[in-house]
Parts: structure tokens; C-alpha cells; sequence
């Protein structure tokens, strides 16, 4: 993984010590993280400060925060914070949150911080899963006469705008050689794009896990197409530039109980299933279905190839005229310390 931000050693080798520990399975209050930094710096004054409160936002489909909700780690960990925990219907909904300072840390698909830069919002990019191309989908029912992308013409297919599904249908439709305005898009909220797939009022529906699973096991749709060879579908991490800057071995301790929260998935796969499907209300075998299409998802920050890679869906959006102007998304990255950059990135 290539790695923008240099780094010095000396400083580097003294957090190791504590982060390592943390990492192998030794939960350590972030005390002792901080002290690690402080000796490093060779200057006590420079521990860290902790907020007053964590203001957290997720959807049904972070698993790995979902987790961590149910593990209180983060509660455990951060004795003298206040964690809040909110819930999204999509991205979008939640990066006006966060937009608007009523949360600080955020992860949501491709498109959503893209809509919400290019209308002005000051959010950075702090982390990133790796790309899940297989758990979205463009569905139609099993007696549509649409076959192939390119009978996508004259559709009406519903999604929820700015969202992973946004740009996962413009994909498409560049795919069959269609135009944007080959096809009507009918912007609706997960809830009520299915609600207008089942009754029939839109041709199809592009959506993501754990939606996709849900009504795959009860309705039984058709897939037209995935988003293999189409779209990447990175769960981005964002937060505040303030909160990020203020708070960075936060936001360490973040990504190291989130990667634990995603080997939990991996190795304790029906426990992790109980745990999801109580938290989103959906029952158990969609959420082993879902679990079945995400791969392995550890948390890293950001990277020059993921900054490129969001460069073009933003350029991509731009050229289409679906959002208002460009965006240049490096102008909304943020970059830890050296020292905590290199420990993250190599254990990734």
C-alpha cells in the first residue's frame, strides 16, 4: 500500500510499543497510547486531550461499527467520553449531520462526500475499508423484460441519490452506451425505493447491502447486474478537519477497534450474525447472506491509489452535470501523524 506521508523513526518506534499490544488482543486504555506518544516526544505536556463527548454515525450497513456498538469498547476504552451512537438511513442523510456538527465521525460509500463537498461541505476523508464491488445490485422483478443494461432506456429505476447506488446506475448505464437522460432516475430512501419496486411503480432498483439480502429472501428479484467490474464500493471514513486535527490518536484507537470489530466478523461468524441482525432488525439469513458477499474489511488510512480512485467517480459525477461543480477531493483529505499512518498501515 503506498504510503504519501514520510515518517521519523525514532518517533514511530516508541507508539508501536503500546499500539502492538493493543492490536494483538490487549485492550489498553488510551492512556496508555498517549503515554507512548508522550515519551516519544520526549515531553509529557504532549499527551493528547480527549473530547467531552463521541458523536458517531452509522446505517445498516457498517458492520464493523455496528459491532463495535455492541462490544462497548469504545466505552471501555474512553471512561471520561461520552459515546453517542446515531443511526442513518444512507450516507447522504448522514453527512448533513455531520456537516452541520451534530456528529464527528461518519462512513459512508463513495458518492455521498462527494455530493456533500461539491455543496460546500468542509468534511475530510480519514480512513477507508477495501473496495466491495459484490454487495450492490441493480435488481428487477423476475418477469421484467429487461434483460441486459441497455434495456435500462425509458426505465424508471429508483435509488437513493448521492448515494453508492447513484453512481453505481451511471455506471451502468455508460456500460450499455446510454445516456443519463436515456433512463428516469426516481430519487427515493432505501425504504421507499422498495416499497415502489414491490408495487410496481418503478422498472428497477438499485441498492446495497444489507437491503439487497433482505429482499432478496423475500421477494426473490432478478439481479441484472452487480457491481463486479463496475464500481469499487469503498466504505470511506469521514470526520470534521478540526475534530480530525484535534484528535488524532482518537481516531487511531477508532480504526484499531473497528479492524478488530471485522476479525470478529471473519472468525466468529454466527455470533457476528446474531449480533447484526438484532441491531438492524433483518433477520438472520439476510445477514449471512450479506456477510457472504463482504470480504475481509480491516480499516487503514487514507492512500494515494484511493484518493485517485475517488478523483475519478467525483470527475465522472462532475462530467454527467450531477453535481454542481467540481470537486478537488484531495483538498478534503486528511493525514494523521506520521507515526500512527505507519503503524496502521503496516498491519493493514
Amino acid at each position: 500500500m503506498h504510503d504519501p506521508i514520510p515518517f521519523r523513526l525514532s518517533r514511530r518506534r516508541h507508539l508501536q510499543t503500546a499500539l502492538a499490544l493493543a492490536v494483538s488482543g490487549c485492550v489498553l486504555p488510551l492512556s496508555t497510547v498517549y503515554a507512548a506518544s508522550a515519551n516519544a516526544n520526549g515531553n509529557v505536556n504532549d499527551k493528547p486531550a480527549l473530547p467531552k463527548e463521541l458523536r458517531i454515525g452509522f446505517q445498516k450497513s457498517s458492520v464493523n461499527l455496528s459491532l463495535l456498538r455492541h462490544r462497548q469498547a469504545l466505552e471501555q476504552r474512553l471512561k471520561t467520553v461520552r459515546i453517542q451512537w446515531f443511526e442513518f438511513t444512507a450516507g447522504p442523510q448522514m453527512l448533513e449531520a455531520l456537516s452541520a456538527g451534530s456528529i464527528d465521525f461518519a462512513t459512508t460509500g463513495e458518492p455521498p462526500p462527494i455530493f456533500a463537498q461539491a455543496a460546500g461541505s468542509s468534511l475530510v476523508y480519514v480512513g477507508a475499508e477495501p473496495a466491495k464491488p459484490g454487495v450492490s445490485a441493480i435488481l428487477v422483478k423476475t418477469d421484467s423484460s429487461i434483460r441486459q443494461l441497455a434495456d435500462l432506456k425509458s426505465k424508471k429505476i429508483a435509488f437513493q441519490k448521492g448515494s453508492s447506488a447513484h453512481y453505481h446506475v451511471l455506471r451502468a448505464v455508460q456500460q450499455a452506451g446510454l445516456q443519463w437522460s436515456d433512463i428516469t432516475p426516481v430519487y427515493l430512501a432505501p425504504a421507499d425505493a422498495r416499497a415502489a419496486f414491490e408495487r410496481g411503480s418503478v422498472d428497477a432498483w438499485a441498492i446495497w447491502d444489507p437491503y439487497w439480502a433482505a429482499i432478496e429472501q423475500a421477494l426473490k428479484p432478478r439481479v441484472l447486474v452487480t457491481g463486479q467490474g463496475l464500481v469499487n464500493n469503498l466504505s470511506h471514513y469521514l470526520s470534521s478537519r478540526e475534530f480530525a486535527e484535534r484528535y488524532p490518536h482518537l481516531i487511531q484507537l477508532l480504526f484499531e477497534e473497528l479492524t478488530r470489530s471485522d476479525s470478529f466478523v471473519q472468525s466468529n461468524r454466527t455470533e457476528a450474525i446474531a449480533i447484526i441482525a438484532a441491531s438492524t432488525g433483518l433477520d438472520k439469513t439476510s445477514i449471512a447472506r450479506f456477510l457472504e458477499r463482504r470480504p475481509r474489511s480491516p480499516v487503514v488510512y487514507l492512500t494515494t491509489q484511493m484518493l485517485e480512485e475517488q478523483q475519478r467517480v467525483a470527475d465522472n459525477f462532475y462530467q454527467q452535470k450531477l453535481i454542481p461543480k467540481g470537486v478537488r477531493i484531495a483538498d478534503a483529505a486528511w493525514f494523521p501523524p506520521a507515526q500512527l499512518n505507519n503503524s496502521v498501515k503496516e498491519r493493514a
